[in-house]
């Protein structure tokens, strides 16, 4: 590694390549930490290809609810296709190299399917909130038009916020140690390389994070303060039971993509005295825990996906 800092210390250019780290402090773990990861991403991979297919083969899952699942299935695997593979040959064979152009592809994929999955969230907290407060028009306005101009919508905002970032990195000049403190490339920890002004840089990374999560959090609170109001009208207890209960799987979804991305931000931020791999470990948890835990949310809590699974693999045993 001393190499790697020494040659790139030499360099004011853009460089050619990247070495990221994998978890700074636990390199002697990586093989262990290398296990949990690796399960993770099996799990993510199968749970969420068998949700595609069975929403893809079963014709009475094909509706507006469960194609915003789709969505967010495939949002999860790009998310962990993009992350995971590189991070596993970290902690397996040690290596570390990553051209710049494919740390700058990696980044902006990252980056632009995370906004992506907050918007499906959101799209489907709309989704929740038409069904509840107004289950009569439910077909009508869920449309199928109206769903695939939702999907551009979020494509199209995600590249747009996200296209600027490869061009703002492509301009600084990377005179330090070209050692990415990191598991992949992140836009923070690739601006703290650069030996130039990164004040656009920060500013803009700041301005997306406050647009999404601010905008799509207010959005998405908004939606379930009337989904809330409509249910404590509702007139018996068991109304209201099924009412969240329609909305229990896309809470926890919520929770499980936002909490790990606030707290991520707070340590980022705020957690000067943190020891740097709780920080890195933090970053990991956002992108592990979503595609990990939304199929297996979704299959337990989604009584429709819970009884495609189990035939078949019924058909399979016979």
């Amino acid at each position: 590694m001393t190499l790697h800092a020494n040659f790139s210390a030499s360099s004011n250019t853009t460089p050619e390549m990247f070495f990221l780290t994998g978890i700074p402090g636990l390199e002697g773990m990586h093989r262990w930490i290398s296990i949990p990861f690796s399960t993770a991403f099996a799990i993510a991979l199968v749970g969420n290809s068998t949700l595609l297919y069975v929403i893809k083969t079963e014709p009475s899952l094909h509706k507006p609810m469960f194609y915003f699942l789709s969505m967010l299935a495939v949002t999860d695997l790009v998310l962990s296709l993009t992350t995971l593979p590189k991070m596993l040959s970290i902690f397996w064979f040690n290596a570390q190299a990553i051209p710049f152009k494919a740390c700058l592809v990696q980044m902006f994929f990252l980056h632009s399917f995370s906004i992506i999955e907050s918007a499906v969230l959101l799209a489907m907290a709309f989704d929740r909130y038409v069904a509840v407060c107004n289950p009569l028009r439910y077909s009508s306005i869920l449309t199928s038009s109206l769903i695939v101009k939702i999907g551009l919508l979020a494509v199209l905002r995600a590249s747009g916020l996200m296209l600027p970032l490869p061009f703002l990195l492509r301009r600084l000049p990377y005179c330090r140690s070209h050692v990415i403190s990191h598991c992949y490339c992140e836009h923070m920890a690739v601006v703290k390389l650069a030996c130039a002004d990164t004040r656009v840089n920060n500013i803009y990374g700041i301005f997306v994070t406050f647009f999404i999560v601010g905008l799509d959090l207010l959005s998405i609170g908004h939606s379930y303060l009337r989904i809330l109001r409509t249910v404590f009208s509702l007139a018996t207890k068991e109304e209201k039971l099924k009412a969240f209960g329609t909305c229990l799987a896309h809470i926890c979804a919520i929770l499980v993509f936002y909490i790990p991305v606030l707290l991520s931000s707070v340590i980022h931020r705020f957690g000067h005295h943190i020891a740097p791999h709780v920080h890195i470990l933090m970053a990991n948890l956002y992108l592990l825990l979503p595609p990990v835990m939304n199929p297996i949310v979704y299959g337990m809590k989604t009584k429709e996906i819970r009884e495609r699974v189990r035939i078949a693999f019924s058909r399979k045993r016979l």
